[in-house]
């Protein structure tokens, strides 16, 4: 019997994306986002691109909001959360490096989510700065920016994209 492939790795037999992209062509596309925007890391990835990566277990994807948001807004399913700031906390997790290598081993491609693209944004900054040469930001985030009413979930981010999600 063989054993099951690592979550940690990616798949080698991982599938295209559904538009037909591989994962190479996906990390391209951030990597030229990243660059056209001087970006510290790797780059960006819409929330559709960020799917097709997971789905694929071609990259781990890490959800940086706090536990409260996890828990009570939705996550995706399979992506561990890792919290760039504990909820009321003024600074970023001091244990954050630490946490994400027990997720993810630096060779592996990452992708960052939070609520609406900033936190992740820096999560994905730390990491490249620590050692992950494919660290990638989602854009959006998780519930999009916000609208004229101050209501999240409207105006962009992985729910509005009708992207698979759960909520406990």
């Amino acid at each position: 019997m063989s054993q099951p492939p690592s979550p940690h790795a990616p798949r080698p037999d991982a599938s295209p994306a559904p538009d037909g992209e591989t994962a190479d062509a996906l990390f391209a596309r951030a990597g030229a986002r990243g660059r056209e925007k001087g970006l510290g890391y790797h780059g960006e990835l819409t929330p559709a691109e960020a799917w097709a990566l997971h789905a694929a277990g071609a990259a781990r994807l890490i959800d940086v909001r706090t536990f409260a948001e996890w828990t009570y807004v939705g996550h995706v399913e399979g992506a561990p959360l890792v919290e760039w700031r504990t909820f009321g906390a003024q600074q970023p997790n001091p244990g954050f490096i630490a946490a994400l290598a027990e997720q993810v081993p630096q060779d592996v491609p990452v992708m960052f989510l939070c609520r609406s693209a900033v936190r992740s944004h820096s999560a994905a900054e730390l990491a490249a700065r620590s050692g992950w040469r494919l660290a990638m930001n989602v854009l959006e985030g998780f519930e999009g920016d916000l609208d004229t009413n101050g209501h999240r979930g409207t105006r962009g981010g992985w729910r509005r994209a009708g992207l698979p999600w759960i909520q406990t």
